[in-house]
């Protein structure tokens, strides 16, 4: 049973910390992942006022070994805080005007398009769902949900296929119901033992797990490896996936545990 792995990189710190730190984790377990980079302003403090370096250009050597080293690259945003903000009342021209912008420093880094998306805190709208399909994305990890989908914003079908993150990510399970750094990594694994007919996606992050709870991924993925699954990249988890068949599924706003904002959820089956 395979488990997708996506990895959101969203600081300067996270890429050049976080980032090998993960991938010898990763290695260590025979475990693959895909690496959502953000590539443009750098607000580790969430200030959109504030200087921020470009992290894409300053950091591509960086971004070129995750490459170069066999992992899956993607984008997470260009200015992942402006996009959090903004995305879910903005309108075509600031949406287009972002993803252009995240598309063209991908290309400038790694001289191929980009061909996966994940949005920054879940955040989308019907442009972002729009132009996923019309900038040649090959599938987004957009959205929260319980399987592999293609996406229906008020009745209207978007081409390009979600890949939903099915597990809740650490920093919605911290400090609930008791949970702790020492057992948080039990509280996971106790929800993917029993796994759905598509396997799971699991979110993490470069500032998180890379760092500071990089010895609870550690337990993740030796834990996970027990259960039978494969912990592997979204590109590898899409192609065991009937695209033909894919159902599909109404794209909603709802709330999440410990998120300031709704997040970009998978609702019922459109035309069920």
């Amino acid at each position: 049973m395979k488990l997708g792995l996506k990895i959101d990189v969203r600081t300067r710190r996270g890429t050049r910390e976080g980032v090998p730190q993960l991938m010898d984790l990763l290695i260590k377990h025979h475990a693959r992942a895909t690496f959502f980079f953000t590539l443009g302003p750098d607000h580790a403090l969430g200030q959109t006022w504030l200087p921020g370096g470009d992290i894409g250009w300053r950091c591509r050597n960086e971004l070129r070994g995750v490459r170069n080293a066999g992992f899956e690259v993607g984008i997470h945003a260009f200015d992942r805080v402006r996009w959090e903000r903004g995305v879910r009342s903005a309108d075509q021209k600031w949406t287009r005007r972002e993803m252009r912008r995240a598309c063209e420093c991908f290309m400038r880094i790694f001289d191929e398009p980009a061909h996966a998306h994940g949005a920054a805190g879940w955040q989308m709208n019907r442009h972002a769902y729009r132009l996923t399909q019309r900038l040649g994305f090959r599938y987004g990890s957009d959205t929260r949900g319980t399987c592999p989908f293609l996406p229906v914003y008020n009745a209207e079908i978007m081409a390009c296929p979600q890949l939903p993150t099915t597990l809740p990510p650490l920093d919605e399970l911290m400090g609930r119901d008791g949970i702790t750094r020492d057992n948080v990594a039990e509280r996971v694994l106790r929800l993917s033992e029993t796994p759905p007919p598509a396997g799971h996606v699991y979110t993490l992050r470069a500032e998180w797990e890379g760092m500071k709870f990089l010895s609870v991924f550690d337990a993740l993925l030796a834990g996970w490896r027990a259960q039978g699954y494969t912990p592997t990249a979204l590109g590898d988890y899409m192609n065991g996936i009937d695209l033909a068949h894919l159902p599909r599924h109404s794209v909603i706003d709802g709330d999440m545990p410990d998120r300031a904002r709704p997040v970009a959820l998978q609702g019922g089956e459109f035309l069920a």
